[in-house]
């Protein structure tokens, strides 16, 4: 097992998280509201499956961008050094891509108007998501994971697949664009044949330094 723990990602998130906070708290820049008598209560869920169908948009195309051979030899290659994926995979990135990555949730809050509490949730659930999708087993029950949800929703089963064959599956929350742009690959394995022989392939790929596309 190899595992590489990033140490990017606490600074690339501090910085614009201290933006938002300073520009919020000093001269109400942002769109983050405490009053919950702001906005009709529905708004609220609204607002979070907002940020969360914006979010997994941003990540789907930035991630699918950094599976080009050039970017993923410059930056995303360092995500993937973690064989097979653990939790600190999902905190381990080249500074560029962690950038990237941080920067989405901050640049929300000045546009799209969201309750303190729920952008609470939102974070939760991106820090939920990320490191589940990296543990190496399923963290969702089984009818979840191949019932109808399961159809439409990121899992560490999914996701794994994505490590095994480095391509598709580039989504963080939602299977819908990796499943409207053909990228959608299908579910994975943590153990067993299919995953020796998705080591074999990652090993085969890195020598190479080719990154399909998918």
């Amino acid at each position: 097992m190899r595992s590489r723990r990033g140490s990017s990602i606490p600074v690339s998130i501090a910085i614009p998280a201290g933006i938002v906070a300073w520009g919020w708290q000093a001269h109400g820049w942002t769109r983050i509201y405490t009053d919950i008598h702001a906005f009709p209560l529905w708004y609220m869920p609204v607002s979070l499956f907002a940020y969360l169908l914006l979010h997994d948009t941003w990540f789907y195309w930035t991630h699918r961008w950094m599976h080009q051979p050039r970017l993923f030899r410059i930056a995303h290659a360092v995500h993937h050094q973690s064989r097979p994926p653990t939790a600190w995979a999902a905190m381990s990135f080249h500074p560029w891509e962690a950038i990237t990555g941080a920067i989405v949730i901050p640049a929300l809050v000045f546009i799209v108007p969201i309750h303190v509490a729920v952008l609470g949730l939102v974070l939760a659930i991106m820090t939920l998501m990320g490191v589940g999708n990296h543990m190496g087993w399923e963290m969702f029950p089984r009818a979840l994971v191949h019932g109808p949800a399961g159809r439409w929703l990121i899992t560490a089963t999914h996701h794994e697949q994505h490590h095994a064959a480095y391509r598709g599956n580039y989504g963080l929350y939602f299977r819908f664009w990796d499943m409207a742009c053909g990228t959608d690959i299908g579910l994975g394995s943590f153990g067993g044949a299919a995953a020796a022989a998705g080591r074999g392939d990652r090993a085969t790929a890195a020598r190479s330094g080719a990154r399909p596309d998918g």
